[in-house]
């Protein structure tokens, strides 16, 4: 993100929770419990053995360190520096040699280093920020001709808003209140959109259910709520 595509609130969001990131019983337990979905999903689309991969808003590291211990190689960016030295200090413990992280907004690396990636993942990231088809944008440009881009984000009904903020952060408590804004939602056809006119095509979509009673996720065809798009760049 360009600094006028950031917003310092939410920055500052997850960078106060940033020390409890890898804590799998914290605020961040749906994402523990997400990970291994979208990382099979992923490498079920994209095969990540041998890939070079750049994970956009990479916060903590959870998605990044996974995908390293397939892919050849993982970058891992955001301008949260809090969530960034947390996810450097776990690789580092981990002994996870093949994933790095840097400071740096996606628009900026693009600009650096276009057509660099294998695969680029954006996930749970579009709805933090102003302008999210400025990073849709900036994933394309990242990404080389014939690879792989995958995004995750929320819809924006009455549903979602029922299920991801007043469920998920009042009601079952799986979110600290106040992570998400109705208003930054984004649905389908907007994402499916912008990636048209980044010049990515529309491959896949899932939706993301979870199950209060099993207290478990799964991938579904239902996108009301949470989705995943995966999308490629003509070769």
């Amino acid at each position: 993100m360009t600094p006028s595509n950031v917003d310092p609130q939410e920055l500052a969001k997850f960078s106060d929770l940033a020390h409890r990131w890898w804590d799998a019983d914290s605020e961040f337990k749906p994402l523990h419990m997400i990970n291994p979905l979208r990382l099979e999903w992923i490498d079920r689309l994209a095969t990540l053995a041998g890939k070079r991969v750049l994970d956009v808003g990479c916060g903590g590291g959870l998605l990044a360190e996974a995908m390293s211990r397939r892919a050849v190689e993982v970058l891992g960016i955001d301008l949260a520096s809090k969530p960034l030295k947390v996810a450097m200090l776990h690789a580092m413990e981990a002994g996870a040699d093949r994933v790095s992280y840097r400071e740096v907004a996606a628009e900026a690396l693009a600009a650096e280093a276009p057509a660099s990636f294998d695969v680029v993942t954006c996930m749970e990231m579009l709805e933090h920020v102003p302008q999210p088809a400025a990073v849709v944008q900036a994933c394309a440009d990242l990404v080389k001709p014939g690879g792989w881009v995958f995004f995750s984000t929320i819809n924006r009904n009455a549903q979602a808003f029922l299920y991801a903020i007043v469920g998920a952060e009042h009601l079952l408590r799986l979110l600290p209140k106040g992570t998400h804004e109705y208003d930054r939602f984004i649905r389908p056809s907007e994402l499916a959109q912008w990636c048209r006119a980044a010049g990515l095509a529309l491959q896949e979509t899932r939706g993301l259910e979870y199950n209060p009673l099993t207290q478990r996720y799964r991938l579904s065809g239902n996108t009301r709520v949470n989705y995943l798009v995966a999308c490629q760049r003509a070769a």
